[in-house]
């Protein structure tokens, strides 16, 4: 007869050996939750990251032709430097021509403090390899700065 029959209870999980295991099982179910719940490190923390997020949105607008709307969305730096009306005049003349937008994929996102004929500040300088209903190949360049609010917006804009 075992010892637990003998004295007509069940054994405790200490005393089969099984406490540590379930501790450590609960130990590992509650780090797994913790790390599940908790805000995933991305790239989007990067400055990278996120002047390629700003310069994606901001493009969209151009992409619909809302060229208002993109210059307003622009940073304080590019709608000091063009008009709207003139960024309006520009942006239709080199967009209208191109078509439609295809496809478009960041080539390169690269961390500057400054750059020719700009002020210093924190910009990034993202390429992107592009595809319009007619010029199957351009590249984009798109700079956003990071304001004074904090927020990154773009302050230059080039195809070719």
């Amino acid at each position: 007869m075992d010892w637990a029959k003998r004295f007509n209870r069940s054994l405790t999980p200490a005393e089969t050996g099984l406490g540590s295991a379930m501790k450590l099982t609960a130990i590992i179910f509650a780090i797994t939750l913790l790390a599940s719940a908790a805000p995933a490190t991305t790239s989007a923390e990067t400055p990278e990251a996120a002047a390629e997020s700003a310069a994606l949105s901001w493009l969209s607008l151009a992409d619909a032709g809302n060229y208002a709307q993109s210059w307003s969305a622009a940073s304080k730096l590019f709608r000091q430097t063009v008009s709207e009306s003139q960024w309006q005049s520009a942006a239709a003349a080199a967009r209208a021509p191109l078509g439609a937008l295809k496809s478009r994929k960041v080539q390169s996102a690269t961390l500057k403090n400054s750059l020719p004929g700009a002020p210093d500040g924190e910009y990034v300088v993202v390429q992107f390899a592009s595809s319009f209903e007619h010029k199957a190949s351009a590249i984009e360049t798109v700079t956003p700065i990071k304001d004074a609010d904090g927020k990154w917006r773009v302050s230059g804009y080039y195809i070719k």
